[in-house]
C-alpha cells in the first residue's frame, strides 16, 4: 500500500468512527428519552389512582366497622374500593386511554387483587413484577435486548394509605411489545438517518482526503527543484491555492538555504570580533589538525600575528622549538588532550595549557587549544575562594543561631515548669525567675534578628506607585500614632482617595518588593510615632527628583542626639534606652534600601524633630545594572 492510499484510509476511518460514535449515543439518547417518558406517564396514573383509592375510603370512625378489629377494618376497605364507581371508572381508562399500558391493580397487603383492570383477577394473589426502573436505568445494549425480547410487563408501583395507616398498593404494568411499538417506527427512523450519515461521511472523507492529498506530486517536484537551487516558475509560485502557497515556501526555503552561507559568513566574523576580546588565548582546529578560528590573545602566546596562523597546521605552528611547542605539538601528534599543563615561558611567565579533541558520535571533528595566564587564574581562584568563604561563613552563622535556639528554647521551656512548681510565692525568687525569663527571651531576638540578617531575600518586584505606598502605611500606623496623640498627615501631589495611580500622568512609579519597602517606611513611621512623645503631626512627603523618587516622613520630636548620628543605621543600635527599643528597625529600613539600589539620610535638629528621605529610582528610569534577583544581607 502506497502512503497516499495509507493516509486516505485513516482519514476516512476517523471521519466514519466519529459518526458512527454521534449516531451511537443519539440512538441511545433517543431510547432513554422515550423510556424516561414512560416511566414518568405510568408515575402519573399510579399516583392519580393512589389519590382515587384514599377519597373512596371514608373515616371508619364515623361507621359502624370495628376500626379495633383488622379484619373487619380490611373487609370494609375492600368493599369501599371495589364498589366506589369513581375509582373503578378510572382504573378501566388508564388501560383504555394508555397505549403503554398493560394493565392496573390495586393490592391488599397479602399480595391479592382488591380491583384489577382483569376482573378475573380480583380477589386472586398478584405476582411480582420486575420494576421498570430495571430498564429504565439499564444500559443502551440491554435496552434493546430486553424491549425486543418476547413481551413482559414491567410495574410502577406507589403504597396506598387509608385512614392513616398502609394498606397495600397501586400497581401498573407497562408492557414491552406496547413499548416495542411505540419506540419501533421512531428508531427506525433514527437508524436510517444515521446509516445514511455514516455512508455519506465515508464518501465525503475519501474524496476531501484524495482532494487535499493530490498535489503531492507537485509538492515533491518543487522540492527537488528547490534542492537543485533552481526558482519556481513565476506562474506557479504567484498561485494562491494551496499548492502554489506551499511552492512558494518551498522556494522560500531554497532562498533562506542559499542565505545560510552568508549568515554564516557574518557569524564567523561576529565571532571574530568577540574572540579578540578575550584574554584567553584560544585556537580552533579542523579534524585536519588546521587552524580556523584565533583569538587576539593568542599571539601574545604565540609570538606571531594571527594572519600567520590562520590556515596553517599544529605540525607547522609548534614546530619552531619553544616551549609552548614541544609541549602541545606530541599532544597532536598522540591524539592526548592536556589538562591545565603549565609551563614557565621565556619572558617567565607561568602559562597554562589545556587541549581538548572534539567528538561527534565518537567521531573526531576538531580540537580546541586554550592559552591562559596562570596568575591571572590564580587571581580570579583567590576571589571565587573568597566569596566562597564568606558564603560558608553565612552558612555557619545560621547553622550556629538554629543550633543556639534548639538549647534557648528547651531552657524556656523549662523554666516555666519550674515556675508552675513553685509552692512558695517568694518575691524575690519570682522577681529573679522573670528576670531570667526576659534575658533568655531577649538572648532568642538577638538570635532571630542574626538568622533574618544572613538569611538571602527573594525579590519580588512590581511597578507601583510610591503615593499608595504612603496611604497604606499612614492606614497600619494611625492605631499606633492614635495612642501617641499623633495626627499622620499626607502632602502628595494631586492625591485623591482611592484612585488609579498607575494611569495618572504624575504617578511616582518605583519597581520594589511591595512587602519589603512597605514594612522599610512602616519603621520609619512608627520611629516619628513614638519620638514624639508630647504627640503632634508626621508628615509624610513624595515628589520626583530627575530618575528619583523621594519620600520624606518628617516628625517633631526630640530629634537625634549629636553622638548617636554615625551609629544610627547600626543594627542593635537603639537611643529609646528603658523604652524596650530593639535596634533593628532603621537597620533594616537601611538594607532594604540597598537591595532596592536606593538611599535613606536624615536631617535633624535637637528639640525640633527629624526628617527622613528615602529616594529610589523610578520605574522609567534603566538602572546602570540589573537588579538581582537573590539578595544576601
Amino acid at each position: 500500500m502506497t502512503r497516499k492510499f495509507i493516509i486516505v484510509l485513516v482519514i476516512t476511518t476517523l471521519f466514519t468512527a466519529l459518526v458512527v460514535g454521534f449516531s451511537w449515543v443519539y440512538l441511545s439518547q433517543l431510547l432513554r428519552q422515550r423510556l424516561l417518558w414512560a416511566d414518568e406517564t405510568a408515575s402519573q396514573l399510579t399516583n392519580q389512582l393512589e389519590y382515587a383509592a384514599s377519597k373512596a375510603v371514608p373515616d371508619l370512625t364515623s361507621t359502624r366497622v370495628n376500626t379495633e378489629n383488622p379484619k373487619a377494618m380490611r373487609v370494609a376497605i375492600t368493599n369501599y374500593l371495589q364498589t366506589d364507581p369513581n375509582l373503578n371508572d378510572m382504573l378501566e381508562s388508564v388501560v383504555g386511554n394508555s397505549r403503554i399500558i398493560y394493565d392496573a391493580a390495586i393490592i391488599d397487603p397479602n399480595g391479592v387483587a382488591i380491583l384489577d383492570t382483569n376482573p378475573a383477577l380480583n380477589g386472586k394473589p398478584i405476582p411480582d413484577r420486575v420494576p421498570l426502573r430495571v430498564l429504565r436505568d439499564a444500559t443502551f445494549r440491554r435496552q434493546l435486548r430486553l424491549i425486543y425480547a418476547p413481551g413482559s410487563v414491567y410495574d410502577v408501583s406507589i403504597g396506598v394509605e387509608l385512614d392513616g395507616q398502609t394498606f397495600g398498593s397501586v400497581r401498573v404494568g407497562v408492557s414491552t411489545v406496547f413499548l416495542r411499538n411505540e419506540l419501533t417506527p421512531k428508531l427506525q427512523q433514527a437508524a436510517f438517518f444515521s446509516v445514511l450519515a455514516i455512508f455519506c461521511s465515508l464518501v465525503l472523507a475519501a474524496v476531501v482526503s484524495n482532494v487535499a492529498l493530490g498535489p503531492l506530486k507537485a509538492i515533491a517536484r518543487n522540492l527537488d527543484s528547490a534542492s537543485a537551487g533552481d526558482l519556481l516558475p513565476a506562474e506557479e509560485s504567484g498561485s494562491e491555492d494551496e499548492v502554489g502557497l506551499v511552492s512558494l515556501k518551498i522556494a522560500h526555503l531554497g532562498r533562506q538555504i542559499r542565505d545560510t552561507n552568508q549568515i554564516f559568513s557574518a557569524l564567523k566574523d561576529n565571532v571574530e570580533q568577540v574572540m579578540t576580546k578575550l584574554q584567553d588565548g584560544l585556537m580552533l582546529f579542523t579534524r585536519d589538525s588546521r587552524v580556523v578560528l584565533v583569538s587576539a590573545s593568542a599571539e601574545k602566546f604565540l609570538g606571531r600575528p594571527r594572519r600567520e596562523i590562520l590556515g596553517r597546521t599544529a605540525e607547522e605552528i609548534f614546530a619552531d622549538g619553544t616551549v609552548l611547542g614541544a609541549v602541545v605539538l606530541p599532544a597532536f601528534q598522540k591524539q592526548r588532550p592536556l589538562v591545565q599543563y603549565e609551563f614557565d615561558a621565556v619572558d617567565g611567565r607561568r602559562v597554562q595549557v589545556s587541549l581538548d579533541f572534539i567528538q561527534e558520535k565518537g567521531t573526531p571533528i576538531g580540537a580546541l587549544l586554550t592559552m591562559r595566564d596562570a596568575e591571572s587564574v590564580r587571581r580570579i581562584e583567590d576571589e571565587i575562594e573568597i566569596s566562597r568563604r564568606l558564603s560558608a561563613s553565612g552558612r555557619l552563622t545560621r547553622g550556629v543561631a538554629h543550633e543556639v535556639k534548639n538549647p534557648i528554647n528547651a531552657i524556656v521551656l523549662h523554666l516555666q515548669l519550674l515556675q508552675n512548681k513553685m509552692h512558695e510565692d517568694d518575691p524575690d525568687t519570682r522577681r529573679h525567675m522573670d528576670i531570667i525569663g526576659s534575658e533568655i527571651h531577649r538572648l532568642d531576638r538577638v538570635v532571630q534578628i542574626l538568622v533574618d540578617f544572613t538569611r538571602p531575600r527573594d525579590l519580588r518586584l512590581d511597578d507601583v506607585d510610591l503615593r499608595k505606598f504612603l496611604e497604606d502605611v499612614s492606614v497600619l500606623a494611625a492605631p499606633d500614632a492614635a495612642r501617641h496623640s499623633v495626627l499622620i498627615k499626607l502632602e502628595l501631589p494631586r492625591h485623591e482617595p482611592n484612585p488609579d495611580l498607575r494611569n495618572e500622568d504624575d504617578a511616582l512609579l518605583v519597581r520594589v518588593d511591595v512587602d519589603l519597602m512597605k514594612q522599610a517606611i512602616l519603621n520609619l513611621v512608627l520611629n516619628g510615632v513614638q519620638s514624639m512623645t508630647a504627640g503632634g503631626t508626621l508628615t509624610l512627603k513624595a515628589r520626583r527628583d530627575d530618575d528619583m523618587i523621594v519620600a520624606e516622613v518628617i516628625d517633631q520630636g526630640g530629634g537625634i542626639p549629636p553622638d548617636a548620628q554615625e551609629k544610627i543605621f547600626e543594627l542593635y543600635f537603639t537611643t529609646k534606652g528603658a523604652q524596650g527599643g530593639s535596634g533593628i528597625g532603621l537597620a533594616q529600613t537601611y538594607q532594604i534600601m540597598q537591595w532596592h539600589y536606593g538611599s535613606v539620610d536624615f536631617d535633624t535638629v535637637v528639640g525640633a524633630g527629624t526628617t527622613f528621605r528615602l529616594r529610589l529610582p523610578a520605574a522609567t528610569a534603566k538602572p546602570d545594572r540589573k537588579l538581582d534577583q537573590e539578595m544576601t544581607a
